[in-house]
């Protein structure tokens, strides 16, 4: 039975071996067979492939999305930066054109003048020890400025030097309480003191009854023996408010004052007003008013019901 078994078994190899043979000899001459049985084999095991790719691929990605997500951070945080420097220099160029609309505006005003000035920015503003409102002007006297000194803006008479240090000066404002300038009515050339009160309003107190000023009437500054600490001509502001109280010595009214106080970037010392006194060149233009546009309705007649058709 052991050696029947034995001799089943190499038979069995020796059928095999020749079938082995048999099949590559026809491989070889070109007969396709076991393209067949490839063919079949892998459209047995092709279900199978696509299964195994379908758990793995959610796998995959992951570890993709993993290895990735490091430099998708990395490019999200040099994004934010450049849109930060970007927003700043945005930010500089807006006050840098701020600044030279208003460097433009206050050398135009000096200009007409004849006055020769010092540009200068404000690089503070707020109380003082000795005032309560003041700014911080980057020149000083390394630079000509002085006290006493006129400091201007394109609209008008900001305030007046008060203290001088070697880089920088202290410009009490017009809207300090303990400010005072004389002035005169453009036109009229009336007189009065202009005191500050605090805000962009201040207080006019007329030295006489005999003309009656009027909301409208532009202030001008009169100027200074030897022009310090004011240069005749400048623009102060413009009265809004007439008090005509029966039995006062003098009139008084409330003056809006020209300048933007809130807003100033860059001012300019008065250095040298010249012999000219600019009178009442310098009263600002009137705005122009904006044109209302007007319609034209054309109004078609109704059909009269005596021309009905008959």
């Amino acid at each position: 039975m052991r050696y029947g078994g034995e001799g089943r078994a190499r038979l069995l190899l020796i059928i095999l071996i020749v079938t082995s043979l048999f099949l590559i000899t026809l491989d070889l001459r070109g007969v396709k067979i076991l393209d067949g049985v490839r063919g079949g084999t892998q459209n047995v095991l092709a279900p199978f492939q696509k299964a195994g790719s379908t758990v793995v691929s959610p796998f995959r990605n992951f570890f993709g999305d993993v290895t990735h997500l490091g430099r998708t951070r990395n490019q999200i945080e040099k994004l934010k930066e450049e849109n930060a420097k970007l927003r700043t220099k945005l930010l500089q160029r807006k006050n840098a054109d701020g600044e030279l609309a208003q460097l433009k505006s206050v050398l135009n005003l000096a200009g007409r003048a004849g006055y020769k000035v010092l540009a200068a920015r404000v690089i503070s503003q707020g109380a003082s020890t000795s005032f309560s409102q003041t700014v911080t002007i980057d020149a000083g006297t390394s630079s000509g400025v002085r006290q006493n000194m006129t400091v201007l803006s394109g609209e008008g008479l900001v305030g007046v030097v008060k203290e001088s240090y070697l880089n920088s000066a202290l410009v009490m404002l017009a809207t300090d309480p303990d400010f005072k300038v004389g002035v005169r009515v453009a036109g009229s050339q009336q007189i009065g003191i202009l005191s500050g009160r605090g805000s962009k309003r201040a207080e006019l107190q007329l030295l006489d009854n005999q003309n009656i000023v009027k909301v409208g009437d532009v202030l001008l500054a009169r100027g200074s023996t030897h022009n310090r600490p004011f240069v005749p001509g400048i623009p102060v502001g413009v009265i809004s408010a007439v008090d005509n109280s029966a039995g006062s010595i003098a009139q008084s009214a409330s003056v809006m004052l020209y300048p933007n106080f809130s807003a100033l970037g860059i001012v300019s010392v008065v250095i040298s007003a010249g012999k000219n006194n600019p009178g009442d060149a310098l009263v600002p233009s009137e705005p122009m008013p904006t044109p209302v546009p007007t319609v034209t309705v054309y109004a078609t007649p109704a059909p009269s019901s005596s021309a009905s058709t008959k």
